[in-house]
This record gives structure tokens, C-alpha cells and sequence, in this order.
């Protein structure tokens, strides 16, 4: 099934079509899944939107996951991760893919203030579409990882929200760039050169014993954003007494680590059993 698909994709990015796009119109979708919500409005302005999947089969108070893609803070689309999901949703979990406003319109901290909001909304929100306010978690890859991280030790996001830190339940971070100081590429001067005091712009730095659980992934072969960067915040965490896991996949690049969720790829690395198995476990 997987070399018609990668030849399928070929076909359609020569034509100039996104290659996530293209991977979720011919990828086959995980069944047991269903979008329940397209475009719903967590803000006033038009990226501050989210679409929701949840299971088929309805289920009393299942968990809720905030889904924060990647895309060095300059691109990205909640349309394109519609596979992640759907492959959520299939395992019981409400999901929410959120859009957030990107760089070049907005820089450092706005990005975050977005993700806050939506996941304050999802908080809100959750008992409408069959999920339990009091089980919210948040996944993000990559620039995604980033900020699902931020949000979630640097409380004063969701705080001038007035919702609480604590309604995050855990958090699993891929392969995302914790530890990036100097700013010495193009994406992140861009995002946080404004920045002023770039000691604000490090996760490392919001760490308290009152951090939430964190599954903190990385593929062995990522050459985008070091292992490095997870390594570092795993120690920092766990310094101050927090629950983290570490996951390191061997031969799984940036890209890698997060396409192994979909259906078609789940055999490079088991990472959508272990984000599952992850968020499951969290009382």
C-alpha cells in the first residue's frame, strides 16, 4: 500500500501540491474516526480556528487532546495534520487541530498567547463535543512541540486567560527545539529576535516542581532539531522532581517522528502507542 502512495505524492508535488496536503487526500485514514467540527473559532482573527475529531462511537467523557503543529513558527495549516487527528480520535481521544497566527505577522510571545487560548477554549469547550474538561492533554511536533511546551511551564499564558495552568494534564513533545540560544538560524531569529529578553523564549528557564507530565520524543537520525534539545529539558525537568519519559527512536528523522503516527507509517516507530499509552496513564 505505501509505494503507490509515495508515487501517488510524487505525482502531485511535481503539479506544486503541498506534500502533507497530498499525504491526506491518498493516505489511507485510520476508520473509528469522525470530524466533528470544522473551523471553530477559539479567536476573532481568521487563523485563530480549530477543527474537532472525535471517536465514532461516542464515548461518556473521553480524554482531550490540543494538536499544535510544527513549521519553524512560518507555515502550517490544521488541514494538513488531519491524519493526526483522526489517528487520535480512533484511540478515544477528542482532538483538536488548532491554526495559530505565524510569523511574519505576528513574532514571539503571540504565537504562544494563540495556543494558550486554544487550549483554554478546548477547556471550555470539551463536554460539547463528548470530552472531559478535567483529562486535557497537548501534543506538538517539532515548532509545535515548542509551544505546547511553553504554554505549559510558563503558566502566565493561560493565566491571563484566567483559566489555570493545572487543566494541562501532560504533555508529549516531538522532536521540538527547547534550547536555542543564540538565535543563529533564519526561522528562529525571525520568530524571537524581537524578543528583547531571550531568557523569556526558553522552556528551560519556566521549570518549576509544578510542571506537568511530559512525554519528550526524539528520533535518533534528527538532523532539523537535535536530540540534544529533548536530552536537556528531560535533565532540567527531572532536577526539579517532575514526571517525565524520555523516548529516543533509532534510524527516525524530524519529519519522521511525526508521519510514524499515520496509519501507513506506524512501523518506523511505535510513537502514536506510545503518546497513547502515555496520555492513558495520567491520573
Amino acid at each position: 500500500m505505501l509505494i503507490p502512495v509515495l508515487i501517488m505524492m510524487a505525482t502531485l508535488i511535481v503539479a506544486g501540491c503541498s506534500p502533507l496536503s497530498i499525504y491526506n487526500t491518498v493516505a489511507p485514514a485510520d476508520s473509528g474516526a469522525v470530524l466533528s467540527k470544522s473551523d471553530a473559532a477559539y479567536g476573532t482573527h481568521p487563523r485563530q480556528k480549530l477543527d474537532v475529531y472525535k471517536p465514532e462511537v461516542a464515548t461518556a467523557a473521553a480524554p482531550v487532546v490540543v494538536v499544535i503543529y510544527g513549521g519553524a513558527w512560518n507555515s502550517g495549516s490544521k488541514s494538513d495534520y488531519a491524519f493526526l487527528g483522526r489517528a487520535l480520535a480512533a484511540r478515544g481521544f477528542v482532538a483538536m487541530v488548532i491554526d495559530y497566527r505565524l510569523v511574519p505577522e505576528v513574532r514571539f510571545p503571540a504565537f504562544l498567547e494563540d495556543c494558550a487560548h486554544a487550549v483554554a477554549w478546548a477547556n471550555v469547550h470539551a463536554r460539547e463535543f463528548g470530552g472531559d474538561p478535567n483529562r486535557l492533554f497537548v501534543i506538538g511536533h517539532s515548532a509545535g512541540a515548542y509551544n505546547a511546551v511553553m504554554v505549559a511551564l510558563d503558566g502566565h499564558y493561560l493565566k491571563a486567560l484566567g483559566s489555570d495552568p493545572k487543566i494541562i494534564r501532560g504533555v508529549a513533545a516531538l522532536a521540538g527545539p527547547y534550547d536555542f540560544l543564540p538565535l543563529d538560524k533564519s526561522s528562529t531569529k525571525e520568530a524571537f529576535g524581537r524578543a528583547g529578553e531571550l531568557s523569556r523564549t526558553q522552556p528551560g528557564n519556566f521549570v518549576t516542581a509544578k510542571a506537568p507530565a511530559m512525554l519528550l520524543a526524539t528520533g535518533d537520525d534528527d538532523t532539523t532539531v537535535r536530540p540534544r534539545n529533548t536530552l536537556l529539558l528531560a535533565e532540567r525537568l527531572r532536577r526539579d522532581g517532575n514526571s517525565v519519559e524520555v523516548k529516543r527512536y533509532p534510524g527516525v528523522g524530524h519529519i519522521d517522528i511525526m508521519l510514524a503516527m499515520s496509519r501507513p507509517l506506524r512501523s518506523r516507530a511505535p510513537v502514536l502507542d506510545d503518546v497513547v499509552q502515555f496520555f492513558n496513564s495520567q491520573p
